[in-house]
């Protein structure tokens, strides 16, 4: 497969484009349907390459997965004959992706036993797997490393727990969530992750039969059951998607309407938009973003866990910004190294320094840890073609981004990276006027 995008810059990219069902939600969703005793639909489903690997992940497990042609992205999953899949399977099948470790709770609940391989996943910061293997030993699972991975049994049901999170984890909070719903009695979460995700992700749990009460403090309460049915969802729209394609709209001096784009998960990021100078228009079906024409305003920007602007709006902003005229100023404190990805923007000529030190904001975690999770941008930049290769998800979609804007022709390598997370994003480069070859 041909994994390299041409691409000649220097059109603004105009029309409108659909975005369907979140990653974060959509994966975790598809999990949860292994809980249940009967079948779970699942609607608003992108064709994205996480949900081909949780499919083949399921199926691997016995789950009977079909989709359904038709607009709607409706999944069916049918877990009736849940079984374990060999080791050498999965290894096979996961490939980069962490989504197996989300399997664990499910599998020890109906069968007693699981397994992952090592796993893969955005090589944009600190994300062990240990904080996930010692929340399950807290409910009572045993786990033992293996020379291929990590085998766990649970000798007998798994019981409630109290938890407290350091930091309010999305992963940590998934792996709670779709563990406890069946364990025997109360678990309690502190400190927990809220984002818009995880609320979807327990609207589908507790249609499946599952007791879970969220408190204005970030705790987290969850009733386990006996058992769990299945579920008829549709899922929340992507806002991550949405909040890229805005950013291109500004970085290319563009106008993108973005339909399924829903105002509610995206109010922080849309007021960011604004103060950046961006232009918008909130319907009912979508949400239309266009440059103002004239200057772009420079801010003070910092990543923060939900409701705070979301560390996966920041790389594609980060672009647009490069635009913008003055001192850009992005303080990053989720991800310790997620503004590696500004090295192939400062081959295309932004201006764009990196410091250790906590810029812009109160001081955060990854301030006295040597981390370089600050940056300083100078605008408005010329930005010109170059070649360079997709660091990850969010960062590759940002260098697509920066291509579209620069002057000239620039080749973007490693842009099946961007398919994980990006329904037909070529298609929607076509449709957006996009030059482009592969």
């Amino acid at each position: 497969m041909n994994d390299v995008l041409t691409v000649h810059g220097g059109t603004p990219l105009v029309g409108s484009i659909q975005v369907r069902g979140a990653k974060n939600l959509v994966s975790k969703a598809m999990v949860a349907a292994l809980l249940g005793e009967e079948p779970s639909v699942l609607r608003n489903v992108p064709q994205i390459r996480d949900v081909g690997v949780v499919s083949g992940l399921l199926e691997l497990h016995g789950v009977q997965v079909e989709e359904v042609p038709g607009p709607e992205g409706e999944l069916r999953l049918d877990p009736s004959n849940v079984i374990q899949a060999h080791v050498a399977d999965i290894d096979a099948h996961a490939g980069s992706s962490r989504i197996p470790i989300l399997f664990c709770g499910p599998l020890l609940h109906r069968l007693g036993e699981a397994f992952i391989p090592d796993l893969g996943g955005c090589r944009i910061g600190d994300r062990p797997i240990n904080y996930h293997m010692d929340v399950l030993r807290q409910f009572g699972a045993v786990v033992e490393k293996e020379p291929n991975g990590i085998a766990l049994r649970a000798p007998q049901r798994l019981k409630g727990t109290k938890l407290a999170l350091k930091y309010p984890s999305v992963g940590t909070t998934e792996q709670v969530l779709l563990t406890s719903v069946l364990a025997e009695g109360v678990t309690e979460l502190t400190n927990a992750a809220i984002e818009p995700e995880i609320m979807d992700l327990i609207a589908v749990l507790q249609k499946m039969g599952a007791i879970i009460s969220v408190d204005t403090d970030r705790t987290i309460r969850i009733e386990g059951v006996d058992r769990l049915g299945g579920f008829t969802h549709r899922a929340m729209p992507d806002r991550i998607e949405a909040a890229s394609w805005a950013s291109a709209a500004l970085a290319t001096k563009g106008d993108i309407t973005v339909l399924g784009a829903r105002q509610q998960e995206m109010m922080t990021f849309l007021n960011v938009f604004r103060k950046v100078g961006g232009l918008l228009d909130i319907g009912d079906d979508g949400i239309r973003f266009s440059h103002p024409g004239g200057e772009l305003n420079s801010l003070v920007l910092e990543t923060d866990v939900h409701p705070g602007f979301a560390t996966d709006w920041q790389q594609p902003l980060v672009v647009a910004l490069t635009q913008a005229s003055g001192l850009s100023i992005v303080h990053e404190t989720v991800y310790e190294n997620r503004l590696g990805f500004t090295h192939a923007l400062r081959e295309m000529g932004a201006q764009i320094q990196l410091y250790r030190e906590c810029l812009g904001g109160r001081p955060c975690r990854f301030g006295q840890r040597n981390f370089m999770h600050s940056a300083v941008i100078s605008g408005p930049a010329k930005l010109h073609g170059a070649d360079i290769t997709v660091p990850d998800l969010r960062g590759g979609f940002s260098h697509l981004i920066a291509a579209l804007a620069a002057e000239g022709t620039s080749r973007v390598r490693g842009i099946g990276l961007i398919d994980r997370g990006y329904e037909h994003f070529q298609q929607k480069l076509q449709m957006l006027g996009a030059n482009y070859e592969r």
